[in-house]
């Protein structure tokens, strides 16, 4: 997935308040972060009686810390991350704004 050390930007920075409450520090859509470390970590929220149903790829950013996870206080205590898929590898956001603007018509052109 992400590799220590990579530029990621975030393009998904919606969360449920559920699940908000429990950071000190959320990404925010648009902003270049430092991947840290990239390990498994759990994906998708139920509810507050079900907790989580499936397992993703869990990122975590040298510009945010977070506690650990109440989820894994026992056994072995792992720090809250967030899901791999709400990143984009920094070269890639580039190479996409590039194709958008080579399709754009500059204003007065003729078409």
């Amino acid at each position: 997935m992400f590799e220590p050390g990579e530029k990621v930007v975030c393009v998904d920075d919606r969360f449920h308040p559920e699940i908000a409450c429990l950071y000190t520090a959320l990404p925010q859509k648009g902003v270049t972060y430092t991947v840290r470390e990239c390990e498994p970590g759990r994906a998708k929220w139920v509810s507050a009686q079900k907790g989580w149903d499936s397992v993703d790829m869990k990122v975590l950013l040298v510009e945010l810390v977070n506690p650990v996870d109440p989820s894994t206080l026992l056994g072995c205590p792992s720090e809250l991350g967030f899901a791999a898929r709400r990143f984009a590898p920094l070269e890639e956001i580039g190479e996409l704004e590039e194709a958008e603007n080579e399709m754009l018509i500059p204003a007065g052109a003729d078409r």
